[in-house]
C-alpha cells in the first residue's frame, strides 16, 4: 500500500484515529506496569504486544499465569477472545490486500481499525484509515508497554491511577457526535444492553460482538 493515500482522510477522521492510539498507548502503559508488578520480565509483555498485538488476549494472558495457571491454558483462552477476529477477517479482506504486504494487514488487524476501515465512504478511505489506524495502534501499543513496564515495578497498586479508564473515556467522548438522532440511538443503546446481559455467559472479549445486534434493532426501526 501506498501511504501517501492516506491524504484522502478528511482531517476529522485522522484525528479520531490518532486519539484512539493514543489511548491504546495509554492502556498499553497500563498493561505494562501491571505486567511488571506482577513480577513479569519486561521482555514477556514487550514479546506479547509485538507478535499478538491484541490488547484484551495480552491482559488475560497476563492474569491467567500470574494467578498460577499454565501457560498453555492462557494461550488457548487468549484464542478464544481472539476468536472475534474471524468475521473481522471477512470483513477487511479487501483493505488487508492480496500482495505480500497482506500478512502485515493480518497483523494489524483489530477492532478499532477494522472500525474506522469499515466506516469510510470510499475504498479508498477505508484501506488508509485501517492501515493508519492499524500501524499507530502497533507503534502505541508497544511503547505504551514499555513505558508502564518501565515504572510498573515501583507503582504498588497499577490499578489505583486509573489509566484502564482512559480508553473508554476517548471512545465516548469520539462517539458522542453521532448520537444525534433517535434511531443512532436506539442502536447504540441496544447493543450495549445485549453485550451486558451477554457478559456472564460468554468469554471476556466476545459480548463486543453481540453488541453488533443492535443495528438490527435499527433496522427494524426503520
Amino acid at each position: 500500500m501506498k501511504f501517501s493515500r492516506f491524504s484522502s482522510l478528511n482531517a476529522d477522521t485522522v484525528k479520531a484515529i490518532m486519539l484512539v492510539c493514543l489511548a491504546d498507548g495509554i492502556v498499553g502503559i497500563s498493561y505494562g506496569s501491571l505486567a511488571t508488578g506482577s513480577g513479569f520480565p519486561l521482555w514477556v509483555p514487550l514479546s506479547l504486544s509485538l507478535l499478538v498485538l491484541a490488547g484484551a488476549s495480552e491482559f488475560l494472558f497476563i492474569g491467567i499465569v500470574a494467578g498460577g495457571g499454565s501457560p498453555f491454558a492462557a494461550a488457548a483462552a487468549g484464542l478464544l477472545v481472539n476468536a472475534r477476529h474471524l468475521p473481522f477477517g471477512i470483513a477487511v479482506k479487501d483493505l488487508v490486500g492480496r500482495n505480500p504486504l497482506s500478512f502485515l494487514g493480518c497483523h494489524l488487524m483489530n477492532d478499532e481499525s477494522v472500525v474506522f476501515g469499515v466506516s469510510q465512504k470510499s475504498h479508498h478511505q477505508r484501506k488508509a484509515a485501517f492501515w493508519l489506524c492499524g500501524l499507530g495502534i502497533a507503534l502505541c501499543w508497544p511503547l505504551g508497554v514499555v513505558i508502564g513496564g518501565s515504572v510498573g515495578k515501583f507503582i504498588p497498586d497499577t490499578q489505583a491511577i486509573g489509566l484502564d479508564a482512559v480508553f473508554p473515556a476517548i471512545l465516548v467522548a469520539l462517539i458522542l457526535p453521532a448520537l444525534n438522532n433517535a434511531k443512532t440511538i436506539i442502536s447504540a443503546f441496544s447493543g450495549a444492553l445485549i453485550a451486558l446481559v451477554a457478559v456472564p455467559f460468554v468469554p471476556v472479549g466476545m459480548p463486543v460482538m453481540f453488541s453488533l445486534l443492535g443495528l438490527a434493532v435499527r433496522r427494524n426501526k426503520a
